[in-house]
């Protein structure tokens, strides 16, 4: 007999698992996730311990091994999906995260897309080439967290893409050197040849220049747009959920402020917020949270749009009509007990 119970309850042992993994990994989302509902932090806290162990999974892999380790990584998403047994806290918390706010499939496939652009060592020849490739990484993380917040909107998804590509293009511009050390460059090509950066001859020696400065400055300038795009968004979402966005949007756009002040030098060193400016920005995001934003009704970005499609076509693609079919039949269940209870008490109360 199937367990009807299983899309209604977050798996508290697994859920527990996944916290700790965070709390020492994540430390930017930890913080912000203690701003969400209670009762919303388990499919939170779900989807980005299985985000960061599927990330793991290709980085920490040794090279010759990389396309093995998507393809065990491709098949245990399928099998996620399939409802078949799973055997890591961070898998089952996310099979009942998918199930319990109808996560389709096309979304975390996306992420591990850009996993193995990552593990290719990619090169992007332009901003929307690199917008794709943050669409992968971080949009599609954008749109499984808004439907997780119960926003399924268009509008709300496209934000909400938004927001994770301008977070995604604020961690490039952070890590340009730690990047550069490992042999990686997300910087736009045809940004960098216009400030007559070779991209190779600069991999081979990385430095701080003026000039890779203004390529800096030119991206965090791309992402600033986005998170004006991306705030009307959170708008849309329901207010108890509001000022973890805020709080993300916040830190998330504050580390680009501190490269900035270091002079757009993300070479030499690593821009860090310092945790009482954290604290007092999170003191902002609760402020900011009830504040009425006019909507933005623009569409999405072209490199998102495929997100937003996948994310509105909702619970019948996402959930097996037999599963639909136990969580109809475990709610008939409740409401015929409860009524039988009811029945009771009353026949009680006329003896």
């Amino acid at each position: 007999m199937p367990n009807r119970n299983r899309y209604l309850a977050p798996p508290a042992a697994d859920i527990d698992r996944c916290r700790s993994m965070l709390a020492n990994g994540s430390r930017s989302f930890h913080a912000a996730s203690m701003l969400l509902p209670a009762a919303m932090r388990p499919a939170a806290i779900a989807l980005y311990a299985w985000c960061r162990q599927a990330d793991d999974a290709i980085d920490l892999a040794p090279a010759e091994q990389r396309s093995r380790a998507v393809d065990l990584l491709l098949r245990r998403l399928e099998a996620l999906y399939a409802g078949d047994v799973l055997d890591t806290p961070a898998e089952r918390a996310f099979a009942w995260a998918v199930r319990a706010h109808s996560i389709p499939q096309d979304l975390p496939h996306a992420l591990i897309e850009g996993f193995v652009w990552d593990a290719e060592v990619r090169r992007y020849p332009d901003i929307q080439a690199l917008h794709a490739y943050g669409a992968r990484v971080a949009g599609s993380v954008g749109a499984m967290m808004s439907l997780v917040m119960g926003a399924r909107d268009a509008e709300a998804l496209a934000r909400a893409c938004d927001l994770g590509v301008a977070m995604q293009l604020t961690n490039i511009a952070r890590d340009v050197g730690e990047d550069a050390r490992m042999g990686r460059l997300y910087l736009p090509l045809d940004w960098c040849e216009a400030e007559g950066i070779d991209a190779e001859a600069w991999l081979r020696a990385p430095t701080f220049s003026p000039a890779l400065g203004r390529v800096v400055a030119r991206l965090l300038a791309d992402a600033e747009a986005l998170y004006i795009r991306a705030t009307p968004g959170i708008a849309l979402l329901p207010r108890t959920v509001r000022p973890a966005m805020h709080a993300a949007r916040l830190l998330y756009a504050e580390i680009g402020r501190e490269v900035e002040r270091r002079g757009l030098d993300s070479v030499s060193g690593r821009a860090v917020v310092p945790t009482a400016r954290k604290l007092r920005l999170l003191g902002n995001a609760l402020m900011d949270a009830w504040d009425g934003v006019p909507a933005d009704a623009r569409a999405p970005l072209e490199a998102t749009r495929h997100l937003v499609e996948a994310a509105m076509r909702g619970l019948p693609d996402s959930i097996p009509a037999a599963e639909f079919e136990n969580r109809l039949h475990w709610l008939v269940d409740l409401f015929t007990r409860l009524e039988r209870e009811e029945q009771a008490m009353l026949g009680g109360k006329a003896g």
